[in-house]
């Protein structure tokens, strides 16, 4: 069962950090940048277990909308912000229910984080995933209705190209305009860093240790490296070893507030059921599995799918083939596993190899060749947009100029 969802309608200076501190308590969260934002929410019918309001002292604000009226009907209680020299007017103003709560600036986001957790508990209020709402894996940006996706990249057997996979498709979203956070959650065996030529990097692990001994609070935006194609890559250890501070729903959390700041989270996760990688499935709007054309990863693949039913996930699954041209026919490896291919990825290792040594994704540096028009249709379906017209070659033969599809 999900927790609540809280709707949050303030001031852009106190948003963000509420936001935040919602987000890593584990709740969804929608964003309300004005009045007909909460109408929408309203009208949408989705699962708000609570909303932190701003009373304001215009006509402009939240309380003065009449939208209000509508969480009363709905049983929604209500945690409203306001100053001092607007308390009174406030409590005049018949505004107020019994269930409601009153906090009053400078506003502490830690604190109202508490108070809400508390109002929900004594409201007993629990919101379950509704079928379709955008609101059940965390928070939303300033237009409610859109989100940015978590795209998390898993397969429970090593060695079939997730690192590589990630990574480029991150490239590829980069440069058609994207802003991208690549977070390395592969804890075990994880190297997008070190393939990305990326060295010194702050970790989470780093950070959280850091922020324990009373160093600043650091959101996954603020920890993460650039690198010089622009994405943005973190890493949440360097080491295998002491670990134990990444709490997986902390992990998770965390993972959804960086959303703010980017188009697209993509996550590379270690091949594993682990706690922390199911409390990130948890949160992923889609969850790109690449295999290899060979029996031992069509296997794993095949228990993948299993497991995804009883976890509930299957309907996310994508299936990336990946070194298509090599070993069991595509069409052969979507029979056997019972998933349709959502998109191919040709084999050029020599390529890959190169572009390792030189701390560079093949996408940044090589972006005519086949292997980077395969990352880009990737990512091109996934923004929605269709694949692109397939290139024509023109050739001079006996003397006439010969136009032939590539």
């Amino acid at each position: 069962m999900s927790r609540p969802t809280i709707a949050v309608g303030l001031p852009a200076a106190e948003r963000g950090p509420v936001l935040e501190a919602l987000g890593e308590a584990g709740f969804g969260t929608v964003s309300l940048e004005s009045a007909s934002d909460l109408a929408a929410v309203i009208e949408a019918e989705l699962p708000i277990g609570l909303a932190v309001l701003d009373a304001g002292d215009d006509r402009l604000s939240f309380l003065e909308t009449g939208a209000h009226e509508r969480l009363r009907l709905d049983g929604i209680p209500l945690l409203i912000i306001t100053d001092d020299a607007h308390l009174d007017s406030l409590a005049a103003s018949g505004d107020l229910a019994p269930e409601d709560e009153v906090i009053l600036r400078p506003l502490d986001a830690e604190g109202l984080r508490w108070r809400a957790e508390a109002i929900l508990i004594r409201a007993q209020t629990v919101a379950g995933h509704a079928e379709g709402a955008v609101v059940t894996r965390g928070p939303i940006e300033a237009d409610w209705a859109s989100r940015t996706p978590i795209i998390a990249i898993f397969n429970p057997k090593g060695g079939v190209g997730k690192t590589t996979l990630a990574t480029n498709l991150s490239a590829s979203l980069v440069a058609m305009g994207r802003r991208v956070l690549l977070v390395d959650a592969d804890t075990v065996t994880g190297h997008v860093p070190t393939s990305l030529g990326m060295e010194g990097v702050v970790t989470v692990v780093d950070a959280w240790r850091d922020e324990l001994e009373g160093g600043p609070v650091q959101t996954f935006d603020e920890i993460a490296g650039l690198h010089s194609s622009g994405l943005r890559v973190l890493s949440l250890a360097s080491s295998p070893i002491h670990t134990d501070i990444l709490e997986p729903q902390r992990v998770a959390a965390a993972v959804t507030v960086a959303r703010r700041h980017v188009d697209f989270v993509v996550v590379d996760l270690h091949p594993s059921y682990s706690p922390l990688n199911r409390a990130l499935f948890d949160r992923a709007d889609r969850i790109l599995v690449p295999v290899t054309p060979d029996l031992p990863a069509i296997r794993a693949v095949a228990q993948l799918r299993d497991v995804a039913d009883e976890l509930g996930m299957r309907d996310r699954l994508r299936l990336i083939v990946n070194r298509a041209n090599s070993g069991v026919a595509v069409a052969d490896v979507e029979k056997a596993i019972g998933i349709p291919v959502y998109s191919q990825i040709r084999s050029d290792g020599l390529l890959l190899v190169k572009a390792a040594n030189e701390g560079r994704t093949v996408v940044e540096m090589a972006p005519r060749e086949k292997i980077t028009q395969d990352f880009n249709v990737l990512a091109r379906r996934i923004l929605g947009l269709p694949d692109p017209e397939p290139v024509k070659a023109q050739l001079r033969l006996f003397g006439r100029t010969v136009t032939a599809r590539a």
